[in-house]
């Protein structure tokens, strides 16, 4: 087991593990984590889903502390996935899909640090990802992709009510399908 590299968890990689050793995890930054975290809930092969922060520098941030500005966490999904069956490729797609990369801190009407676009890594998915980055680059011609590719840093779950909150319905109490290759919008309401 590796042991942490500083005094502050917040700095330290993520060592958590899959719940099963033949699953991968994979973190993802792209604005507002609702719907992306219902985007991710409906890929073939993805086994579990959860809404948090990383890449901060404060343990245990809450959403009001991270909606601050003040910690430097993002708002990601954490990824369960069976790589026999959802590629990390697979991944890397649907996340250039759902997201504006050329947008600096903000997706939509959503602005501030922990709406930045973000491709957060385990082990060997570093060069997927830069590849990745690579060719929605060439795609966005003139326009600057700005999603930053850092090793995945230690995950802090968010509050519960966040988890699965689209699924669940949100505020609104209407239910979306996080049904695997559900195809019908995503409204992302808070």
């Amino acid at each position: 087991m590796a042991t942490p590299t500083t005094s502050n968890p917040a700095l330290d990689l993520d060592l958590d593990q899959p719940d099963n050793p033949n699953h991968e995890f994979a973190q993802f930054g792209a604005g507002c984590f609702w719907g992306v975290e219902l985007a991710f809930q409906r890929l073939p092969g993805v086994v579990k889903t959860e809404v948090g922060y990383s890449q901060g520098h404060v343990p245990d941030p809450t959403y009001k502390l991270v909606c601050a500005e003040t910690t430097n966490h993002v708002e990601v999904v954490r990824v369960q996935f069976d790589p026999e069956v959802c590629p990390y490729s697979n991944l890397l797609s649907l996340f250039w899909s759902r997201h504006d990369p050329t947008t600096l801190n903000r997706q939509g009407g959503d602005v501030g640090t922990q709406y930045r676009s973000g491709i957060y890594y385990y082990k060997d998915q570093a060069e997927l990802a830069q590849k990745s980055k690579e060719a929605k680059q060439l795609e966005s011609k003139d326009n600057m992709v700005v999603t930053e590719i850092l090793p995945a840093k230690r995950f802090y779950r968010a509050e519960e009510y966040h988890q699965q909150y689209l699924e669940k319905g949100g505020r609104r109490g209407v239910q979306q399908s996080a049904e695997k290759g559900c195809n019908d919008p995503i409204r992302c309401y808070g």
